[in-house]
């Protein structure tokens, strides 16, 4: 057995590599369970979902319907607007209640995006309770 005798010259040596073998081996764990978990995340399941067979909501008494029409031009009630008297029509319509819920209708031919962009101008003039109308009693895709 050998014995190694410290003299008072040599001083305490330090280690000038960091030892990244641990590091490495916790960043391939992590990437592998990442791996594994990022499929079971995503929803691709094709479901076809059932129609609603259930009763409407009852209408309020005078519901404020705006109507985005097929040219892309806007309608409050029975009244044609254009986009920049949309805030105040809505205004006068609902006569200043911001919790009216105003009922918006689209023509079928409206791309999504323009739709989109009324409901934006709704959020901006602070309408958030906006429900989207539909044809009852027809299944997508039918013919009136």
């Amino acid at each position: 057995m050998a014995i190694h005798i410290r003299h008072a010259d040599e001083g305490v040596q330090e280690a000038h590599e960091i030892n990244v073998t641990p590091f490495i081996d916790v960043v391939l764990v992590l990437l592998v369970i990442f791996m594994v978990a990022a499929p079971l995340s995503t929803v691709n399941v094709p479901v076809d979902l059932p129609s609603s067979t259930e009763t409407p909501a009852p209408r309020p008494d005078e519901p404020v319907f705006l109507t985005v029409k097929a040219d892309h031009s806007l309608a409050l009630g029975e009244d044609d607007i254009n986009q920049d008297q949309l805030v105040a029509a809505l205004e006068k319509a609902s006569k200043g209640n911001k919790e009216e819920r105003i009922f918006l209708r689209a023509d079928k031919t409206v791309d999504y995006g323009t739709l989109m962009g009324v409901m934006g101008q709704l959020r901006k003039a602070g309408y958030l309770k906006v429900a989207l109308v539909t044809l009852q009693g027809q299944e997508a895709g039918e013919a009136p």
